[in-house]
């Protein structure tokens, strides 16, 4: 815990940002990670540093973070003194921990983080918590910019690539990539049709709607070699450009990428901080990753609804407000606040949406059926449990896909993401 704080105080309470261009070049720095264990412990490994041209990650609030996430990232110089950058995320691997097979083996899981490229030597250090906001597991580096094993990439060859929607430059707005999932080279025509349905789905909702000016989509043309998605309880392995597989965790909807590095290595040189893998399928389901990416399934008839609530997840970091009291273990316990802003065990309401309560309303709040989108509340229920945890309204976009609107507390933690990736604050 002493390690959590520290980190959260050097990211939240320095005097002013460091201005990027006095510790960062116009570059990034892929930093690969290898996160491995069981439900008990685990384990932080680096694997390889590159580095890309363009630096299109946030050029504000540098050393503060919005929402802590399940892990977080800070760079500092090489004494620990001064914060440089901090970046959050979540991860499959800690979701993974979380299952009844992270009882009896050990697994690893690749992942990728974005980073600005320092102009001098600098201190990595990436933290994991647990589902009780406890330090799991610890790794420090330093980052020399003159070692000559940062693989340089996205210099040549970039995969093919072009604006959908763009609101500004990379340095203004926040870049958000669709990537080519299941689809031959003869099917790039379908999957920028997608790509601008999909776009339409997100800009039809708030606060997406009208902070829409801050956001650019690039449409990222990775060929499959067969169309399709695997599809493991099927029997059915289909050779794709992200490898995707549904049955992740032996869920049948739940559908992700174990091969993170390759699909970094496929982006490297593009503009983007956020991911979308649109999926050449008409089968039900996706999944979505804090800051790490989001599928969706292109030709579900649901396509626009998913898309848009896993955006939540990935974008957003909003939790999911439905429950069915089946998890092996439960991923929000009852002595720690849940850090999606979405939900709440009631330890640290206040840091909420406390504020965005009617006068009188009761804790809980008797669900009674009307005004279920826009009246908040806090009502028992969410975050995959029936008891203990509490959403905000009765009905919203992260909780069935009938919703037609987020609720106004989803509504406001997304706007507030956009206004910390492009406003000093």
């Amino acid at each position: 815990m002493k390690h959590l704080l520290l980190t959260l105080l050097l990211c939240s309470t320095l005097p002013l940002m460091a201005q990027f261009d006095e510790h960062f070049t116009d570059r990034t720095l892929r930093v690969n990670y290898i996160f491995s264990g069981d439900n008990r412990h685990q384990q932080i490994h680096l694997s390889e540093l590159l580095q890309s041209p363009g630096w299109y990650g946030r050029r504000v609030n540098l050393t503060r973070l919005q929402l802590k996430g399940n892990g977080q990232i800070v760079m500092t110089d090489t004494l620990g003194r001064d914060t440089l950058y901090c970046h959050s995320f979540s991860s499959l691997f800690q979701e993974w921990q979380t299952t009844e097979e992270a009882t009896r083996v050990n697994k690893a899981f690749e992942n990728s983080f974005l980073l600005p490229f320092p102009k001098e030597k600098c201190k990595v250090t990436i933290t994991l918590t647990d589902t009780h906001n406890k330090v799991s597991s610890r790794l420090e580096h330093v980052v020399d910019p003159s070692d000559i094993l940062i693989r340089r990439t996205g210099e040549r060859g970039v995969t093919p690539w072009r604006y959908i929607r763009q609101g500004g430059s990379s340095e203004e707005c926040i870049d958000i990539a669709f990537v080519a999932e299941g689809y031959r080279e003869e099917e790039m025509e379908l999957f920028y049709r997608d790509c601008e349905r999909a776009v339409e789905a997100i800009l039809s909702h708030e606060p997406f709607k009208s902070e829409q000016g801050r956001l650019n989509f690039v449409a990222v043309a990775c060929p499959s070699e067969e169309s399709g998605v695997s599809v493991p309880r099927e029997g059915l392995w289909v050779n794709t450009a992200l490898g995707s597989h549904y049955d992740t965790f032996y869920t049948a909807r739940y559908n992700t990428i174990s091969g993170v590095f390759h699909l970094y290595d496929l982006l490297s040189g593009i503009p983007f901080e956020h991911i979308i893998a649109l999926v050449n399928t008409e089968r039900y389901g996706g999944g979505g990753i804090y800051n790490s990416y989001l599928l969706a399934s292109a030709h579900h008839e649901t396509m626009a609804p998913v898309t848009v609530h896993e955006f939540g997840h990935s974008f957003g970091g909003l939790g999911d407000e439905y429950f069915y009291d089946d998890q092996f273990e439960t991923q929000y316990p009852t002595d720690a606040e849940p850090w999606e802003p979405n939900l709440t065990t009631l330890v640290d309401f206040q840091s909420k949406w406390q504020d965005m309560l009617p006068e009188g309303t009761p804790v809980p709040t008797p669900a009674d059926g009307e005004d279920v989108y826009t009246r908040v509340g806090v009502y028992e229920g969410g975050g995959y449990q029936s008891k203990g945890v509490y959403r905000p309204a009765q009905e919203c976009r992260m909780k069935i896909n009938e919703a037609p609107v987020f609720c106004p507390v989803c509504e406001r933690a997304i706007r507030r993401v956009i206004r910390y990736y492009t406003e000093e604050q």
